[in-house]
């Protein structure tokens, strides 16, 4: 989400004459846009800015501001803590920016910027711009949050959960086809709850809707909250055809008590039995969570429940943390924290089990075909797949409908080396399976390649 908010910045910024630079030491205006949701996002904040000081020294009229859910939770804190810093704004006010920035540039002063306008007419003027798309986007069809489960500080600084109407967005996601998006990624802090509060199309329907824009290949959806993941969405996996076969279902912990402590509205056995009516809607269903470790009152039991699930639900890939304390959030209230080094202990045994299952995971799509949608090259690559080397070949990477990274190589014969294959669904075939990412092969189009979920596989 930070990353479309600073798209938006951006945007917004352009008709004031900023573009984006290379370098800080290059910059009139650097924005650091930032996270609130874990303590240690927190800390890298202030040690960035504590590195801009002597930018600041050397050319007094460079403008220093701060955004987003560490902005919105410090407010004027941040200038008493940081001198050189001259605007602080929070996650309702990138549509304020141009003026604010405009009255620092006349007065030299510094603002902070905080307010929310809980109403959402902020979000729909910011989203409904136009924007150049990339092959792989975002658009956000909600923002803030009313489930306050008791770790998180979202409904503090981004607010009360609201939904944009369905015309605008599926006008912004058509705008941006029409500029070359073969790929969307619906945002929101509980995408499942999509206009519940306002009466709109429930989220499945919106997704149908999307589903039938032309030239769009494929549609992704981040985040989603498992007490609203309705059977009428699951069902969407198996029957929209360019829905991807990936869902990321943040858990957070395998132990009821613990859910119950953080108020997540679901127990384990709930949250399985959603698992299986995704694997039976989607066989090839790629899962991906997320895990908190060391929860206030956590302890060894909880934690063996926690893996006991892992171990269960086989996931494709896991964020684990450990718990830190947020300001307003509940639990930092809590009493029987657990130790630093247990909750240490706790990840690196979660990281080091997931690690191997992912590649596991990965290995077991070797020999099989996979649809990529290409999102551009990385490196230069020889024939024998390191580089450089004497023949030379163009690496193209892109990721398949569950969403593993491929990467494969432009052979002579195979593909035509003079053609732009970004934005293109390639058909591979699976040949090297790593922790993190798939090698392999494109099939000749006389081969016939599988198609996937009714994706139109390129001729190569």
């Amino acid at each position: 989400m930070n990353v479309y908010d600073s798209e938006r910045i951006e945007q917004i910024l352009s008709p004031l004459g900023y573009r984006p630079t290379e370098s800080p030491d290059h910059a009139d205006l650097i924005i650091a846009n930032t996270c609130a949701i874990r303590a240690k996002a927190e800390q890298k904040v202030y040690s960035f800015l504590g590195r801009l000081a002597k930018l600041k020294h050397n050319n007094p009229e460079l403008i220093i501001g701060v955004g987003g859910c560490v902005a919105q939770q410090e407010g004027t804190k941040i200038l008493e803590r940081v001198p050189h810093v001259d605007l602080v704004f929070g996650t309702h006010a990138i549509g304020r920016l141009p003026g604010i920035i405009q009255r620092i540039e006349a007065r030299r002063c510094r603002l902070v910027d905080v307010e929310m306008d809980e109403g959402g007419d902020e979000l729909d003027s910011l989203c409904d711009a136009p924007r150049s798309g990339h092959i792989s986007d975002f658009v956000t069809i909600m923002q803030g949050c009313d489930n306050f489960c008791t770790y998180c500080v979202v409904p503090y600084v981004r607010g009360r959960e609201y939904s944009r109407e369905p015309v605008h967005i599926i006008e912004e996601i058509e705008n941006l086809v029409q500029s070359g998006t073969r790929e969307i990624t619906l945002l929101g802090q509980n995408v499942n709850s999509y206009g519940t509060k306002e009466q709109l199309c429930s989220f499945p329907e919106l997704l149908a809707k999307v589903n039938s824009i032309d030239d769009l290949y494929r549609i992704r959806f981040t985040t989603s909250h498992p007490k609203d993941l309705s059977d009428e969405l699951i069902r969407a996996f198996g029957s929209l055809s360019k829905l991807c076969s990936h869902i990321h279902l943040p858990v957070q912990s395998g132990s009821d008590r613990i859910l119950s402590r953080m108020n997540r509205k679901y127990t384990r056995d709930i949250y399985l039995e959603k698992i299986s009516k995704l694997r039976e809607a989607c066989p090839d269903i790629a899962i991906t969570s997320d895990i908190i470790v060391g929860f206030p009152g956590e302890t060894d039991d909880d934690f063996d429940e926690t893996m006991d699930l892992i171990q269960r639900v086989d996931y494709d890939g896991l964020f684990a943390f450990m718990y830190s304390d947020r300001p307003s959030a509940p639990a930092s209230r809590f009493s029987e924290k657990v130790p630093e080094s247990v909750k240490k202990e706790r990840l690196q045994t979660l990281l080091e089990f997931q690690e191997i299952n992912t590649r596991k995971k990965n290995e077991a799509l070797i020999g099989s075909n996979q649809m990529v949608l290409v999102e551009g090259t990385s490196v230069k690559v020889g024939d024998d797949g390191e580089a450089p080397a004497a023949a030379e070949a163009i690496q193209w990477t892109g990721r398949t409908s569950g969403n593993k990274i491929v990467h494969f190589v432009e052979n002579s014969g195979k593909i035509n080396a003079t053609e732009d294959l970004t934005g293109k669904l390639v058909a591979v075939t699976i040949e090297q399976a790593f922790s993190h990412s798939l090698r392999g092969k494109p099939i000749p189009a006389h081969a016939n390649a599988q198609q996937v979920k009714g994706e139109n596989c390129y001729a190569a």
